[in-house]
């Protein structure tokens, strides 16, 4: 009874444990926005994650054998878990992960600031150089193509 009891134990915080990275996954969606095909793929392997912590969780409790009580204290876990602690937990530390990531974005743009202006100004006048370069080209190849027009009409006669 006591093994059965701690069984029980283990598979409500089993299911805290899943719904708890779950929302770790959620958090990372909130902070950094994903496309359908991402989300997906980690619905994927969150699931197939889940699925080996369950089964080894099974396999060394019960020898393999499917506990009703055990998917039924799971369920309970992440029930709980999902109404006392996920609401806050997501908001409040996306909302604390997304201000640390905006002063780290600032913090880079004034460190980034001098690279900038430098760029600017070098890649002007880099520019200015490269539109030269290209009419150049541009009037060279021209010049080789009327020449090779001429050679083909030559031999053509």
């Amino acid at each position: 009874m006591a093994s059965e009891n701690a069984f029980l134990l283990h598979a409500l915080f089993m299911g805290i444990f899943i719904t708890f990275v779950y929302d770790i996954l959620r958090i990372l969606r909130r902070v950094i926005p994903h496309k359908g095909f991402m989300v997906s793929l980690e619905d994927l392997l969150f699931w197939i994650y889940c699925a080996e912590k369950v089964f080894l969780m099974m396999y060394h409790e019960s020898d393999g054998n499917l506990r009703w009580f055990a998917v039924i204290g799971a369920l309970a876990g992440m029930f709980l878990y999902k109404k006392a602690v996920s609401p806050w937990f997501v908001k409040y530390v996306s909302l604390g992960l997304a201000k640390v990531l905006d002063v780290l974005a600032k913090a880079g743009n004034i460190l980034c600031k001098p690279f900038r202006i430098a760029g600017a100004r070098t890649g002007a006048a880099a520019g200015a150089a490269g539109n030269r370069i290209g009419r150049l080209f541009r009037s060279g190849m021209r010049r080789v193509k009327k020449k090779l027009t001429f050679f083909l009409k030559v031999l053509k006669m």
